[in-house]
Formats: structure tokens, sequence, C-alpha cells
């Protein structure tokens, strides 16, 4: 019997490892992405980032000199 106790300790545990996150993620995405693309409206996190969206997504364009 003793390994019937292990056992369900073992699922306990992995139960609370396994289980997901509590609350929303979206204060957080807010708060990271902070500049977005005045052409397409993607968000992004710096000014480096949208220099290279600029790059791959808007070719003909020139990126802005100061982002918004």
């Amino acid at each position: 019997m003793t390994r019937g106790k292990q056992k369900i300790e073992a699922q306990r545990k992995s139960a609370e490892r396994n289980q997901k996150p509590k609350g929303s993620q979206f204060e957080a995405r807010a708060v990271a992405l902070k500049i977005s693309c005045p052409i397409c409206k993607a968000q992004l996190a710096n000014a480096k980032q949208l220099a290279d969206h600029y790059a791959s997504k808007h070719p003909r364009e020139q990126p802005p000199a100061e982002p918004e």
C-alpha cells in the first residue's frame, strides 16, 4: 500500500505543476508592447523591432525617425 500513497502524491504534485497560471496576460502584454507600426498597426516592443519590421514587411517605406 505504500505505492498507492506515493502515486496519489505524485498525481497531486503533477496536477499542481501543470495547472495553468491564474489571471490574464493582457495587462503584461500591453505594457511590453509600446510601439505600433503606423502602416499596419502591428505592436512591437522597441525601436529595433520596428526597424526590422519595416525592413521585412514594408521594404519600400522608410521607418519613422521617432517611433510613436
